[in-house]
């Protein structure tokens, strides 16, 4: 038996041509057209900056010392929110206390003012109208100090009224009117003491722009101003939920972190966290305290001040429009009647009806405010007097009706038993009982705005601090891996 190689090719069977062998051809070169390259491999995508973050924060998480820098930031955090926000609060708080106390209660009473001032002068050139060319000096002085006083006011709202609010028009229109107003009872006065009746009619339209157009813009701006006052105690009396939440939730977080420290290390304190806890703690406690004694303050004041006021400073003004048309009631003579129902009456002495039924309900609600006997004693004098100035009013319609025109003139302007005496006890004892509420009301007020002193800086620094105690707490623990 022949050995044939296995890398020998067979032998040929019979009858069978011998083919020559091909020699082996190379493969052409890699970038030949016969050979492209191969696509590269398609790559993963590149991860963001924040996802590859978020790895190595979960990598580190699952090592005792991460979790211990991620409950030092989240600690830290917390405390550092915590106190933003209650300094954030309370510093809008304090400012609107601070606002109750020095200007919009302020500006309210100089609205009130205005309209009393300019009420009063109508009253005054009544009064000096009725005594013909012997208007006495002090009739005069009056009627002028009433006038200058409103002017006052006026530029004192102007200054303090915000830009482009309601307020300033209303101030304003009343800027505007005041020297009409004072012209035409210039004029009332010049032909009165020359005896010629149209000063009655120039008295009278006097009282018209005064009743239907100043008065009302002086008790329009008066309104808004107490809009004012309300929208400042509601911006500095709700309690501050969001700082007290975050405050409870920082307690909590650093009570968790101080019991799973002790779990784990069997050590009662650490003094970073305790000291963290400390802080929190004072802010807490002096956000909810500092707070609720500014609340207390604040609805005392309004409660026993600005209630009080707002009445009395009613009061004053239906007396002083009480007295007004009881003064035009002699100057028109029966010349302006109103009808009601099938009945006439003289105009004027109908409103005066109207007017003293306003002074006697606002007296009585000023009695049942007052919370001291300094407060009620002028109001319950004022009460008597407004008794005696309804009967003596009486008594002069009387004589007027009879015809006893200079007997029912003395009863009204006169120096014996005349009304005019009444309404002067009755204004000198409101105004007695309004600076008695008035002092009351900065008390309570200032109070109020006082226990929130501080507080925003203080609980800022505090925030501060208790922030710095968590991170040193957590880092003493850290240092126990190295």
């Amino acid at each position: 038996m022949t050995y044939t190689p296995k890398s020998s090719p067979p032998p040929p069977g019979p009858g069978l041509p011998v083919l020559p062998a091909v020699p082996a051809q190379a493969a052409p070169p890699a970038g030949h057209p016969e050979n492209p390259p191969a696509p590269p491999a398609p790559s993963a995508p590149r991860r963001t900056a924040f996802a590859e973050g978020l790895d190595q924060l979960r990598s580190a998480a699952t090592t005792e010392p991460g979790r211990l820098r991620v409950i030092g930031a989240l600690l830290a955090l917390l405390v550092i929110a915590f106190g933003a926000v209650t300094a954030w609060q309370m510093t809008d708080r304090a400012a609107a206390a601070d606002d109750v106390l020095t200007r919009s209660q302020p500006l309210s009473s100089d609205a009130a003012d205005i309209y009393r001032s300019l009420a009063d002068a109508n009253t005054a050139a009544s009064s000096g109208f009725l005594a013909g060319g012997q208007e006495s000096a002090a009739t005069r002085d009056r009627y002028e100090r009433d006038i200058r006083t409103a002017a006052e006011k006026l530029v004192n709202a102007a200054a303090n009224a915000e830009p482009g609010s309601p307020s300033t028009a209303t101030i304003a229109e009343l800027n505007r009117l005041l020297p009409e107003y004072k012209g035409l009872v210039e004029r009332a006065r010049t032909y009165n003491r020359q005896g010629f009746p149209v000063g009655g009619a120039y008295l009278r339209y006097a009282n018209e722009k005064m009743q239907k157009e100043m008065l009302p813009a002086a008790e329009d701006l008066y309104k808004k101003e107490n809009q004012r006052l309300s929208a400042d105690y509601a911006s500095a009396t709700p309690y501050p939920w969001a700082a007290i939440a975050l405050g409870v939730a920082a307690l909590a977080a650093l009570a968790w972190a101080q019991h799973r420290n002790y779990r784990r290390t069997n050590r009662v304190l650490n003094h970073g966290l305790v000291a963290a806890t400390a802080t929190a703690t004072v802010v807490l406690l002096w956000l909810v305290v500092g707070h609720s004694v500014a609340r207390a303050g604040l609805d005392d004041s309004y409660d026993h001040g600005v209630r009080s006021l707002n009445v009395l400073h009613d009061a004053r003004i239906a007396s002083l429009k009480a007295r007004g048309n009881e003064n035009l009631t002699l100057v028109a003579r029966g010349a302006e009647t109103k009808k009601v129902g099938e009945e006439t009456y003289d105009a004027y002495d109908y409103d005066f009806g109207r007017d003293i039924k306003a002074l006697a309900a606002h007296l009585a609600a000023a009695e049942k405010l007052a919370d001291d006997s300094s407060g009620e004693r002028p109001v319950t004098a004022a009460v008597g007097n407004m008794t005696e100035w309804k009967k003596r009013h009486s008594a002069a319609r009387e004589q007027d009706e009879n015809g006893n025109y200079q007997e029912a003139l003395e009863r009204v302007i006169g120096t014996d038993d005349a009304t005019g005496e009444c309404f002067d006890s009755v204004d000198e004892n409101l105004r007695t009982a309004l600076a008695h509420e008035e002092t009351e009301f900065k008390r309570a007020a200032g109070d109020g705005r006082d226990a929130l002193t501080g507080m925003p800086a203080g609980a800022a620094v505090l925030a501060v601090l208790g922030a710095a105690g968590s991170v040193l707490g957590i880092g003493r623990r850290l240092s126990e891996y190295r």
